[in-house]
């Protein structure tokens, strides 16, 4: 390959890893890896290491994921890294307090559906399976001290939940403290040259780069994503806060989640869990925010591409259909016990952008008091654009009408703003 047909397609590669990308650390460091596999032939090492915590994976996974595949069709090789024995400590990442630990029964039953799961998204056939018990297990207790002796207290409390949890004289387990450093041995363990993972994950990869230099190998590229807010809009999405959309999930379901989101977070879930072309993916922005594109159509194009992508066309236009029918043309499920009802929006919300679900309830008079919709909302009684609402604290996005709203079995409403 020439030259200059080299550095092309080193900036070639460089352009499609950039998007939706938090952060690069470095991205001279990845040009530098890209083009020398380029010339020697030999694909990058790209880990993702995944403790099976929950054996369910949702969109948040998904953004991580649809990167790593991107460098598997650049054709590098992915290390899928399932952390059987880092399960045992649990990651204390953005915790308050200390995770608990998995028993082996769990992590076991987790990890037999993990993989099933990764695959909806990576080429398995691509895809390298680590456990990293295969190395972990096998250190002595004196490696591991000689492996705790290249950092300090000092350094480790500089990650950032570890110090607030210091400071706030929350306790902090000494097991804890191995669990970095046990990530940062998986990395020397498979001779990563890129890490991938959530901005929550930077000071991990970090000390995975000071660790491999330490030990002789050329330091990894770490590659943080954001984190995906969930469909309350607030906070990360997890199966935990019910503010999920699971990758295994039917067709129904997915589509149906899709439309609640909020509209303030299009623009992020397009880029980050579709492939749609930036033009046209600033158009539809563009078109939001000059009126020429409604939400709800700019909505239904992101959950037709979300659905699309696990349940294939015929499976994402059948689920529209469905929503449509249920909740716009209100056809397929029709009869006498069933109420629909069009409403305005209270005066006393207009004009703000979202509002929490309990005070649009009882605003609406579709509930006798806000203690009645904090019980509907806890029995499931409560479903906001097909999305059964499972906080109380869900705020309800204002930016698109009609929103549409099930109260309790047989009631429907169309709020219009």
């Amino acid at each position: 390959m020439k030259k200059a047909q080299l550095e092309q397609e080193v900036q070639r590669q460089l352009s499609i890893l950039r998007r939706g990308t938090a952060e690069i650390v470095s991205e001279e460091g990845l040009a530098t890896k890209i083009r020398s596999s380029l010339v020697s032939g030999k694909p990058l090492r790209v880990k993702l290491g995944a403790d099976p915590s929950a054996p369910d994976l949702h969109l948040g996974h998904a953004v991580v994921l649809d990167k790593l595949r991107e460098f598997q069709d650049l054709g590098h090789q992915v290390v899928f890294i399932i952390g059987d024995y880092t399960a045992r400590i649990g990651d204390p990442s953005g915790r308050s307090k200390t995770r608990p630990p998995l028993t082996g029964e769990q992590i076991d039953a987790n990890a037999t559906t993990y993989f099933e799961q990764v695959c909806r998204i990576l080429d398995p056939q691509k895809t390298e399976v680590r456990y990293n018990g295969e190395w972990l297990s096998r250190l002595t207790f004196e490696e591991i001290i000689r492996l705790a002796s290249r950092f300090t207290i000092q350094q480790i409390l500089e990650r950032d939940d570890f110090s607030k949890r210091y400071h706030v004289q929350v306790p902090i387990f000494f097991h804890e403290f191995f669990y970095p450093l046990m990530q940062a041995y998986d990395s020397v363990a498979v001779e990563a040259d890129v890490e991938l993972g959530g901005t929550d994950q930077k000071f991990n990869f970090l000390l995975a780069r000071q660790l491999q230099e330490q030990v002789g190998q050329v330091a990894q590229v770490a590659f943080m994503m954001p984190i995906l807010p969930g469909l309350d809009g607030i906070h990360r999405m997890s199966k935990s806060l019910g503010n999920y959309i699971g990758i295994a999930e039917n067709a129904v379901d997915m589509y149906g989640k899709s439309m609640s989101i909020p509209d303030g977070l299009m623009e992020q879930y397009f880029t980050l869990l579709t492939s749609m072309p930036e033009p046209e993916l600033q158009g539809i922005v563009a078109g939001i925010a000059d009126g020429s594109v409604h939400p709800m159509t700019a909505k239904k194009r992101l959950a037709f591409l979300v659905t699309e992508r696990f349940h294939g066309t015929e499976g994402a236009a059948a689920a529209q259909a469905n929503f449509e029918n249920v909740f716009s043309k209100r056809a397929s499920t029709a009869s006498a016990d069933i109420v629909y009802e069009d409403v305005t929006l209270p005066a006393e919300f207009a004009g703000f952008p979202e509002v929490a679900v309990i005070d649009l309830l009882f605003g609406l008079g579709a509930v006798p008091s806000k203690s009645e919709a904090r019980r509907l909302i806890q029995q499931g009684g409560i479903e906001v654009e097909g999305q059964r609402v499972a906080d109380i604290g869900f705020r309800v996005s204002l930016g698109h009408s009609p929103i549409h709203m099930r109260v309790g079995k047989k009631r429907f409403l169309a709020v219009n703003l």
